[in-house]
């Protein structure tokens, strides 16, 4: 397919684009404010921000990913500005929680040339750092015309993914003829890269910035006031963080399963989206469990049985306070979510089958003994169950997940040479 092709058959699809925004909105307000910044009006608030670097993050999984980039390249570069673009309001709602006012938000703008052309006369990055992979098409023709260089940072390429990239031929090459560089998270990334025409010089196999994972100082004093506020020293807490749509019902079955031998139990149960929290806590209700509700900062009695973290930003608070942690997006075919983040706080982790976004690291873990897999509740109930009497294999899982994150360290700083390189190259 010819990009003029392509192009036109995006503007073709404006109309289902924005009414799709606007169903979205129906349960997630924020989807139907800030439009003009989709179709590139969008501006620095100050005319000093001068040649900004540019980070395009889609939601929040690639936002909380590029965190340890984001302080490597304020650190490199203290005076620069930073452009994060995301595509969701909750991605959005990740930057200014992480970084306020010390980086520049808005929304990234649809694929549109002429929405690019506005985006990029009142922004004039210096640089384009794409973390994982989000390629578009007529963006990345448009920086590749202006001499913008273009790092694909982080990059991640199933096979799957790669098949739908080969079919639509010369698009795609266009494609790989326009990113300056690839930091693949893999080999078997770099090979697919390869496979659809990118040059062998623009590829360079960096590892993955999770394994770079920076925990906040303050994390372990916020999870012991409320272990002790909530009384949970003497309870048994886990946690199902990400959940998603037809998940919520196999972990709240565990946990009724588990509850028959292990009454203190308390199930931390985090829905991935928060347009779902109503949806969630009706279940909950529905299911007869006593819960308390986060947002409604319901404090965790001894009855309580289920805490909805039905709010934002407090997942690591949530993993910090758990014996065990499962980690969704898992049990239904998502794609996973990061287990590095439990791992990092030497909670035994548990996954589902269907973790093909974390492919390569989950395979690692689970090869070292660190990360084990559950196929459905009667699984997941049975192996909360070992992991909270077996402190022997608790430590042998914390143990060999230190191993693995100590061995895959250093992603960052080699995708930050790569950065470096290309702004030099490009100045």
């Amino acid at each position: 397919m010819p990009r003029w092709l392509y192009t036109i058959l995006l503007y073709l699809m404006l109309p289902l684009i924005l009414l799709r925004l606007y169903w979205r909105g129906r349960k997630a307000p924020a989807y139907r404010l800030r439009w003009r910044e989709r179709l590139g009006v969008s501006s620095p608030s100050s005319a000093l921000v001068q040649r900004p670097i540019w980070l395009h993050a889609v939601s929040v999984g690639e936002t909380l990913a590029a965190q340890p980039l984001v302080a490597a390249i304020r650190k490199q570069w203290p005076d620069h500005p930073l452009l994060i673009t995301t595509m969701t309001p909750t991605g959005s709602e990740r930057v200014k929680a992480l970084w306020g006012d010390s980086v520049h938000h808005v929304y990234a703008p649809y694929d549109f040339p002429h929405a690019i052309s506005r985006f990029l006369d009142a922004w004039n990055p210096a640089a384009l750092i794409i973390m994982e992979t989000e390629l578009w098409p007529n963006t990345l023709a448009a920086a590749k015309s202006r001499a913008i260089p273009v790092l694909l940072a982080n990059a991640r390429l199933s096979e799957k993914s790669a098949q739908g990239y080969a079919k639509a031929g010369g698009l795609t090459r266009s494609l790989m003829q326009s990113l300056s560089m690839v930091a693949a998270q893999d080999q078997a990334t770099a090979d697919r890269f390869l496979s659809l025409g990118l040059p062998p010089e623009k590829v360079s196999v960096t590892g993955s910035v999770k394994f770079d994972l920076s925990l906040p100082d303050e994390l372990s004093q916020q999870a012991k006031k409320l272990l002790d506020q909530w009384r949970l020293h003497e309870r048994e807490v886990w946690v199902a963080a990400s959940t998603h749509d037809g998940e919520d019902e196999p972990v709240l079955a565990a946990h009724k399963q588990l509850l028959q031998t292990t009454p203190d139990a308390l199930l931390i149960l985090v829905p991935r989206h928060p347009e779902r929290f109503k949806q969630v806590a009706d279940l909950i209700t529905q299911q007869g469990f006593n819960m308390a509700r986060r947002s409604a900062q319901q404090n965790v009695s001894p009855l309580t049985q289920v805490l909805l973290a039905d709010s934002m930003g407090e997942l690591l608070l949530w993993l910090a306070m758990a014996d065990v942690a499962f980690v969704g997006g898992s049990l239904v075919p998502v794609g996973g979510h990061n287990t590095l983040e439990p791992l990092a706080l030497l909670v035994p982790t548990l996954t589902g089958p269907y973790f093909m976004n974390f492919q390569v690291i989950n395979d690692a873990l689970i090869d070292a003994g660190a990360l084990a897999v559950v196929e459905n509740s009667a699984d997941l109930a049975d192996a909360i169950l070992r992991l909270l009497n077996e402190p022997k294999l608790v430590a042998q899982q914390r143990a060999s997940a230190e191993q693995v994150m100590l061995a895959n360290r250093g992603a960052v700083q080699r995708q930050l040479d790569l950065l470096q390189q290309l702004i030099e190259r490009a100045a």
